[in-house]
């Protein structure tokens, strides 16, 4: 007895819509791969990294600014958001030392602001990984350490008040 080709043709089109959804689902944030940031206008910070960023201030800032906002914007906003703001698959960057901003003891904020970019500076360098998942690649090697705080220095303008 034949079979009908009409069922059979179905099956094979549910079938490939099903692996079409399943690709698209697994590239939907497209190329995660950390991407070069050209610093080459930043003053160079040596091999030492910093304990604090250099470019919170300074004569370096606007570029770092500038730097900074672009470097986010090809590495970091496909998970972290536009302009930092997240849609919730990961931590809200505009919130990131909010503990700190509301301190009025000066010596308690800046310890509090010291303790964050070390924060900062350890999960960007080695990323996050969880139960041997990737939630974050490490930047170290392909960022240098001025991509890395040009990048905290556009995050700074992006505190929530």
């Amino acid at each position: 007895m034949k079979t009908p080709t009409r069922p059979r043709t179905l099956l094979r089109a549910l079938t490939a819509l099903g692996l079409a959804a399943a690709l698209a689902s697994a590239f939907a944030h497209g190329d995660v791969t950390p991407q070069a940031v050209d610093t080459s206008t930043l003053p160079p910070l040596g091999a030492k990294w910093l304990d604090a960023n250099p470019y919170s201030s300074g004569p370096a800032h606007k570029e770092a600014l500038r730097i900074g906002t672009s470097a986010y914007n090809q590495n970091c906003a496909r998970c972290h958001g536009l302009e930092a703001i997240s849609g919730g698959i990961s931590p809200d960057l505009r919130k990131f030392d909010a503990d700190c901003t509301g301190l009025a003891d000066p010596a308690k904020k800046a310890a509090c602001y010291k303790e964050m970019d070390d924060y900062y500076l350890a999960t960007v360098r080695r990323g996050r990984v969880r139960d041997g998942r990737v939630y974050m690649p490490p930047f170290e090697g392909t960022m240098n350490q001025e991509a890395i705080w040009a990048i905290k220095t556009y995050l700074e303008t992006r505190r929530e008040k």
